[in-house]
């Protein structure tokens, strides 16, 4: 098995169904729910869960559940793929529970599932795709990411689309 990327302060697992309610609470409080306002019944946690079980199975990466030292669960971060005007994309991904954000999780996840991606797979860039009126999601990614275009969703939402290129593909 492929092993799961690396952080200073955070451990990265693969998500189990026993994560059912530390699922519900990362979409609960109203900022988060703006924009996942489907993810706090057991059913629609369930359901993420089985996506992500499904996503390590077909291409052994998913989002995966962060967690501090202590073990207490903080979020989700990983890679996913995505559908965007371009085509098929690899997404990263990154979810923080109210209690843990402003402390820097999303982008220490996310630099270290960056350097995953780029030694895990053969994806010419990496995105995030994010809701306009995110504030918090958009300055992570601009601290992850080195690029932002605008795009418009095939439902006719407009998104950000921030993205980073392989590093190398560019120089000559």
């Amino acid at each position: 098995m492929t092993p799961l990327p690396e952080a200073d302060r955070l451990v990265f697992r693969r998500f189990q169904t026993s994560d059912q309610a530390d699922v519900r609470a990362m979409f609960a409080d109203d900022y988060a729910a703006q924009f996942y306002p489907t993810y706090q019944d057991q059913a629609a946690a369930l359901r993420w869960i089985d996506w992500n079980l499904d996503n390590y199975r077909e291409y052994g990466f998913g989002l995966w559940a962060i967690c501090d030292k202590s073990g207490a669960f903080v979020g989700d971060c990983g890679l996913t793929w995505q559908n965007t005007d371009r085509g098929r994309q690899l997404e990263l991904g990154y979810h923080v529970t109210q209690n843990h954000r402003g402390h820097g999780y999303a982008i220490e996840a996310g630099r270290a599932v960056l350097a995953w991606g780029w030694d895990n797979t053969d994806a010419p860039d990496i995105v995030s795709i994010v809701a306009p009126e995110n504030m918090a999601s958009i300055r992570s990614a601009t601290r992850l990411h080195q690029g932002c275009r605008s795009y418009t969703k095939a439902d006719g939402s407009r998104r950000l689309l921030f993205y980073t290129t392989r590093p190398g593909l560019l120089e000559d």
